[in-house]
């Protein structure tokens, strides 16, 4: 018997109405803006007229990616749907997918198996359009950037310290370095330029963490687009920018509805990355699926020293969220990888490696019950290759830390494959927390940096390059010293290389680069090769996907 495809169980399934969908979650028609028959947006003016408590607030997140996959949304999904299985009122907040990673290496990214959110092919493609209309207010304000230098540079813009690049939601690496305006005195001033991806966009992270209009226009007007020959910063309200900018964010800033297989309310929201930006869905989304259902499960991206980090460090901090409970999600063929097992390997049993590979697993916990002071629980993402041997194994390693191991059968089964998973949350959710951030943001630049290596990263302590040095004096003494960090590093290690598997130690993070995202409200610290435009592989996901004479889509995972 063949197994399906995601797209394949998705494209069978009947979705509900939406209204019905926002009839179940409590949401007012009056608030309620359809697009079609199966999504909406919600009027976040729900959240000032609502008078219910919040319910309680569950962060999905992961160990260290690998190749073998961990399945975090399907998990955040699944368990959603089990919680509802148990009879709990549960809404699920995740983020909207990049089409970037959607035609380059993961493909689709609404939960996988009989854990998905629907419509699948819109969430993956264009769904509401959110991230055309951030891309749109992106590329505005680098327009009227250069424009303003073209009619005669009035605020003294060194073209040399422009730091605003425009973006596209496309892997397109020809676009990282480019050189733009030339062709003669009326095509604009000849400089170097480049791209970054939409998901890496300001207004990403500055659209997710608005609170509402005003809101928005204050951080879009506070983001600095260059720097004058003095050294003095310029911002988009210098440009005149954050009005025009705002009209065409208003209908983005509100969270998307839709719903799981199985028709729990889903809001997905929001898309900045997790090894560039912070990684997290909007804060709206968050709090309306707190307004709205006694149990909100959200995710953070990549593993837990990155999503689960920024989650905690500025997502919580800003938008004062305080979680209930935390599910780390693990497969024993990624932690055998870890261990050293090859890919054409992990399907056998290999206790030795899975040994090895734990620690990876033991120190995300151990930062979120020790470092964060969270209650946690470990997700098994289960495989029919798992062993009984394998399974007591990771059971009896993260016994040893206080903490409960669940079985995950989620993308087999549904939310029936989630209760047992869905009844520790619930438990945990009634345990006493004490709740902390991994550093003081009145701490210097430095420190905090070296806080969020040595105690997250276990690694020996942070390395600033001269250049960051200067930066990191030059942001304090504009003003920015107070704010909390947003790290830019690989997804694949503890560390700053991805080559460094498991839980490394003996090692320091450099950082090469620090930029303030003003109207975010965090510092931007690039460590390794990251790069804000990524690039297709050998073999782009987007040469399986097609779509037939009758609008069907294949291929998308």
């Amino acid at each position: 018997m063949s197994i399906k495809s995601d797209i394949e169980i998705a494209q069978e399934h009947t979705p509900r109405h939406i209204t019905e969908i926002a009839g179940l979650a409590g949401v007012d028609g009056k608030y309620l803006e359809q697009y079609g028959n199966y999504k909406a947006k919600v009027d976040y003016a729900l959240l000032r007229e609502n008078k219910r408590p919040n319910g309680k607030l569950i962060l999905v997140t992961a160990i260290t990616p690998t190749p073998a996959g961990e399945g975090k949304t399907t998990t955040t999904v699944g368990l959603a749907d089990g919680l509802r299985k148990i009879g709990k009122n549960a809404v699920v907040a995740l983020r909207e997918p990049s089409l970037g990673p959607v035609f380059g290496i993961k493909g689709g990214a609404a939960g996988g198996g009989y854990a998905q959110v629907v419509p699948m092919e819109d969430i993956n493609l264009h769904f509401t359009g959110d991230f055309h209309a951030i891309g749109a207010a992106n590329n505005l304000l680098a327009a009227m950037l250069d424009n303003h230098i073209q009619q005669g540079n009035a605020l003294g813009i060194d073209v040399k310290q422009i730091t605003w690049k425009r973006c596209v939601d496309m892997n397109d690496r020809q676009l990282r370095h480019i050189i733009d305006g030339i062709g003669g005195k009326m095509q604009g001033v000849p400089r170097e330029d480049g791209f970054d991806i939409t998901v890496a966009s300001e207004i990403m992270a500055v659209l997710c963490l608005s609170d509402d209009i005003p809101d928005l226009k204050k951080r879009l007007g506070r983001m600095i687009v260059a720097y004058t020959y003095e050294g003095k910063p310029v911002t988009a309200y210098d440009l005149k920018a954050e009005g025009a900018m705002a009209a065409l964010l208003k209908d983005a800033l509100k969270p998307n509805l839709v719903q799981t297989l199985e028709g729990t309310p889903a809001f997905i929201h929001g898309g900045p990355f997790a090894n560039i930006a912070h990684g997290c869905n909007s804060v709206t989304a968050t709090r309306m699926a707190l307004a709205l259902g006694d149990y909100a499960v959200t995710e953070a991206g990549f593993g837990a020293d990155l999503g689960a980090e920024k989650f905690l460090d500025i997502k919580c901090r800003m938008a004062g969220l305080s979680p209930d409970a935390v599910v780390m999600v693990a497969t024993v063929r990624a932690l055998k990888h870890h261990g050293g097992a090859a890919k054409a390997e992990l399907n056998q049993e290999n206790l030795e490696a899975l040994e090895k590979g734990l620690p990876n697993l033991l120190q995300h916990v151990d930062n979120i019950k020790n470092v964060y002071g969270l209650p946690c629980v470990v997700a098994i993402n289960a495989f029919p290759t798992d062993t009984k041997a394998e399974l007591d194994l990771v059971e009896a390693k993260c016994r040893q830390l206080g903490v409960n191991v669940a079985l995950s059968e989620v993308w087999a089964k549904g939310g029936e494959g989630g209760t047992a998973l869905a009844q520790e949350v619930v438990r945990l959710c009634e345990e006493p927390k004490d709740f902390r951030f991994s550093y003081d943001t009145g701490d210097s630049i430095e420190k905090k940096l070296e806080d969020i290596v040595r105690k997250v990263y276990r690694g020996d302590g942070v390395v600033l390059t001269t250049n960051a040095k200067k930066q990191a004096q030059q942001l304090d003494g504009l003003g920015f010293g107070s704010l909390p960090i947003c790290m830019a590093k690989t997804q694949y290690s503890f560390s700053d290389n991805p080559a460094l598997l498991g839980a490394p130690r003996g090692f320091e993070v450099t950082v090469r680069n620090l930029k303030v995202s003003a109207g975010a409200g965090f510092i931007v610290a690039l460590t390794g090769d990251i790069m804000t435009m990524p690039g297709l592989p050998k073999v782009p996901a987007a040469e399986k996907i097609d779509v037939d004479e009758n609008g069907k889509i294949t291929g998308l995972f």
